[in-house]
């Protein structure tokens, strides 16, 4: 059963409900998050495909995988995991910068108090 899959979506799924809860990213600014995750995830793959060109990275025995390679051991969870790492770091990243700036804007508002 591919578990991991599974998760990695159920995970995305959440952070998509969390995105669009809250709109920080993907329901802010569609193109701008889309552009962002396709530029970062294929830096990523690239860096796979590197790793696994000079066998640093292959896939070992493991029953939580599909079986399904888009490339020789490049299973097909891999751009699913990437996706949900970069989309995590985006939202955290738009969280906690707007957390910041409202918190400046806390201290000017006080007359700059810390």
């Amino acid at each position: 059963m591919p578990w991991y899959l599974a998760g990695l979506l159920f995970s995305l799924f959440g952070l998509g409900f969390i995105d669009y809860r809250y709109r920080l990213a993907l329901f802010a600014q569609a193109a701008r998050t889309i552009a962002t995750l396709a530029v970062s995830v294929s830096v990523f793959l690239v860096w796979d495909l590197l790793g696994i060109g000079l066998h640093v990275f292959f896939i070992g025995e493991n029953t939580w995988l599909t079986g399904i390679t888009i490339a020789p051991n490049l299973p097909v969870e891999e751009p699913v995991f990437l996706t949900l790492l970069c989309y995590t770091i985006l939202l955290l990243f738009v969280w906690l910068s707007g957390e910041r700036a409202r918190r400046g804007g806390e201290r000017a508002s006080r007359g700059g108090e810390r």
